[in-house]
């Protein structure tokens, strides 16, 4: 079963480039406490060897290699020429990984901090509001009762009924609402006999609907009818009264 190691640390010497990978040389220090009565161990160089695909994976280059802190998960190997393998130990690389700087890791942090400061503040300003608007909503509930509003008594409603039903609806297109006992018929309508058919046209509508389909034309200053003899003789019979354009 091959044997797993990992190493710590920043190349050592240049990145090698070969045809499809490449190679630089790390180094690493032994425990500084030996057992009681062994020797203490000394530097260990090593030369890892990296597909190009995973290397550049990383984000890594020629020089920032040589400062960033790498971590490299591997097997040793015995089968690599002397040449390209200058360290005491080669190392077939399976994963490489750039560890954070430590100056990044403590901005990171602090930010990390100042982001749940910040959250922590916003949290305690809502507290506040929401006790603040459950201490005025009683003095607003208070307000309320001091000024309620005034009801009109039934009698008063009734008078306002009645007069909202007194006025007239006026037809859409029209200037003005005159009385039936202020029209004038010309002599002319007066001798002409409406075609029943189209009367009892207008008289269902005027059933169905309520009101004319189309408003009277009476004259402004005289207020003489001009236009509409059927629909007045209609509207004189159902309701007693009608609207005029003028």
């Amino acid at each position: 079963m091959p044997h797993k190691m990992t190493l710590t640390g920043s190349a050592t010497g240049p990145l090698r480039e070969y045809d499809r990978y490449v190679a630089f040389d790390m180094r690493e220090k032994g425990s500084p406490s030996a057992p009681k009565g062994l020797k203490k161990s000394t530097f260990i160089s090593y030369t890892v060897f990296v597909a190009k695909k995973a290397f550049n994976k990383t984000g890594l280059t020629k020089k920032s290699i040589m400062h960033e802190k790498i971590l490299v998960q591997g097997e040793p190997t015995l089968d690599i020429p002397i040449d390209e393998c200058p360290g005491e130990i080669g190392v077939i690389c399976f994963q490489i990984t750039v560890l954070p700087n430590k100056n990044d890791k403590e901005a990171n942090d602090s930010n990390d901090k100042k982001e749940a400061k910040k959250e922590v503040s916003k949290a305690q300003e809502e507290v506040a509001a929401t006790k603040q608007e459950e201490k005025q909503e009683p003095v607003a509930k208070e307000a309320k009762t001091v000024h309620p509003d005034v009801k009109q008594t039934p009698v008063q409603e009734k008078k306002a009924a009645s007069e909202k039903k007194q006025q007239p609806i006026q037809p859409k297109g029209t200037k003005d609402v005159v009385s039936f006992d202020d029209i004038i018929v010309p002599e002319a309508f007066l001798k002409t006999r409406p075609n029943p058919v189209k009367t009892e046209e207008v008289i269902e509508f005027v059933k169905r609907t309520g009101h004319l389909d189309k408003p009277l034309t009476i004259e402004k200053e005289t207020k003489v009818l001009k236009d509409g003899y059927r629909r007045y003789i209609v509207a004189k019979h159902e309701n007693g009264q009608c609207s005029g354009c003028l």
